[in-house]
């Protein structure tokens, strides 16, 4: 067996993390761009669903094209990464018009897909065994990267949003060129099968397969719905450099958890860590009426746990879908069960946005335990096990 060099998990870490801090950056500095631009209330929904709609169709095309097979994966990532660099530089440039921000949003999605994909297919190809837990580091580092923005925020409190987003172009393509650098194409890369129609089936019809898979859409309910809205919940206490930590924290705790949670698999099994975090992450949901006004101890406990538990099951729930499923049928059915994921976050994303908007976020965010509710009723057959 081929060693794999120490510096290999680290690296691609970081340039995962450094790649998906485009992500959420229009969020970091939604506050900003609605004092100078006349955005509807709705639009940090849009925005972020815009993201999702473009990853989504990058996903697909990248694997009915076999991009990543065709091209060396860590030049995918390379030429990506300064994507989404060029699409975050364009952001801070181009007058803030909210339909040119749409688009570049939407364009950003598509650059992630050759970004956090990509990076996982260049993990497999150096880990054969072990590649769960680089996976928990992964996902991790995709969620601390997710939170970089608001760090970058709070850092420069005096700096325009423009420097925000120059800030962050530079990260994203710092990130491509250290994975091209200094990680070759690892010895156990292999081409992807074939995309399937019939991995659909799979999904409903195999019992382990449909129990990770529903769990991980209601963990997807969720999730970024939840991300879009902790500004907003942390406005309602902080302001400037105060809350843009506070929202940098929330997010950034999940990339612990998703390590942790790894580091636990082997001691009590997968299904069992995830299934733990989706009933924390949705009793959170449930409390928050009361946590909102709780006093400060308490409300930072509550929100820190809630960002740790919603974020840190995203990695077992693709282990175990990956586990599940008929081998020769794997990647189809990863990515029909992330593109349905993906899908329901547009929804709820824009949903919850839209809700916040309207209604006091007492009434809003218990509702986000509705996901967890059902992923947990269809991950049971796999957490008795």
């Amino acid at each position: 067996m081929t060693p794999v060099p120490k510096r290999i998990l680290p690296v691609i870490a970081i340039s995962q993390f450094a790649g998906t801090s485009v992500w959420f950056a229009i969020n970091a500095v939604m506050a900003d761009l609605q004092r100078s631009v006349a955005l509807p209330a709705s639009a940090v929904g849009w925005l972020t669903a815009a993201v999702q709609v473009g990853f989504i169709l990058g996903t697909f095309g990248f694997a009915l094209l076999s991009i990543a097979d065709r091209f060396s994966p860590r030049k995918v990532f390379l030429v990506c990464s300064l994507f989404a660099a060029a699409l975050a530089l364009a952001t801070a440039l181009l007058p803030p018009q909210y339909g040119t921000l749409l688009a570049l949003r939407f364009l950003t999605g598509i650059a992630l897909a050759g970004i956090y994909p990509v990076g996982m297919k260049i993990a497999a190809g150096w880990f054969a065994h072990g590649l769960g837990w680089a996976l928990g580091v992964l996902v991790g580092a995709l969620v601390l990267g997710n939170a970089l923005p608001f760090g970058l925020r709070a850092l420069g409190a005096q700096w325009s949003w423009q420097a925000v987003m120059l800030a962050v172009a530079a990260v994203a393509a710092g990130g491509g060129v250290l994975m091209a650098v200094f990680v070759p194409d690892g010895p156990h890369l292999a081409p992807a099968a074939r995309i399937t129609p019939r991995a659909l089936g799979v999904i409903w019809h195999d019992r382990k397969v449909r129990a990770s898979a529903f769990g991980y859409f209601g963990h997807m309910w969720e999730l970024y719905a939840f991300f879009v809205l902790i500004p907003a919940i942390v406005a309602l206490r902080w302001q400037g450099a105060a809350a843009s930590w506070w929202v940098a924290a929330a997010m950034a705790v999940g990339g612990l958890a998703c390590v942790i949670g790894g580091a636990l698999v082997r001691r009590v099994g997968g299904a069992r860590v995830a299934g733990f975090q989706l009933a924390s992450s949705g009793l959170c949901g449930l409390l928050a009426p009361w946590m909102l006004d709780a006093p400060l101890p308490l409300w930072g406990a509550w929100l820190l746990w809630w960002g740790a538990t919603v974020s840190g099951d995203s990695p077992q729930f693709s282990a175990l879908t990956a586990a599940n499923a008929p081998r020769a049928m794997v990647g189809s059915v990863l990515t029909f069960v992330n593109a349905i994921g993906f899908t329901l976050s547009v929804g709820t994303i824009t949903l919850f946005a839209a809700m916040a908007s309207v209604w006091p976020l007492a009434q809003v965010l218990p509702w986000l335990a509705v996901g967890p509710a059902i992923g947990l009723l269809f991950l049971r057959p796999l957490w008795r096990s």
